[in-house]
Order: structure tokens, then sequence, then C-alpha cells
């Protein structure tokens, strides 16, 4: 995927940071290094929502759809 070229504002104390881990290699350079800590922010965000959405869902309603039409089709399929 092509990259964009941005320019952003970061807390010094950060920068200091990401530089030092630069530094010591963690990361090859301090785009990488944002580039990654957004990522990596936006996965979770995004896994939170997906857990607060299966919150909402009712255990027993998913069951009961989940399970809908297996009495009947279960003496359809073949012994194993």
């Amino acid at each position: 995927m092509p990259a964009a070229k941005i320019a952003i504002s970061i807390d010094e104390n950060i920068l200091k940071e990401i530089d030092g881990m630069v530094r010591k290699k963690i990361f090859p350079n301090r785009s990488r290094a944002i580039q990654e800590a957004v990522k990596e922010k936006i996965e979770r965000i995004s896994k939170s929502r997906l857990a607060r959405e299966c919150a909402k869902l009712n255990p027993a309603e998913e069951t009961n759809l989940a399970e809908e039409g297996m009495d009947v089709e279960a003496d359809a399929w073949p012994e194993y």
C-alpha cells in the first residue's frame, strides 16, 4: 500500500522515547514507529467495539438461532 506524507505535532517526551527506540533498533525510523503505534491503536479500538457489540447479544437468543432447524436436519444426517 502506498504511503502518504503528513505533518504532525507530537509531544517532545514521546518523540524522545521514539528516538530511543530507533537508536535501539526497535524501529528502523520514526515514521515506522508512529505508523505501527497508530495501526495498533486502530486495531485495539476495533476490537473493543466488537466486544461492546457482542456484549449486547442475548446468549439464549443466539443459541436458539444457531440451533434453529437442527432437530429436523439431525435425523437426515448420515451415521459416521
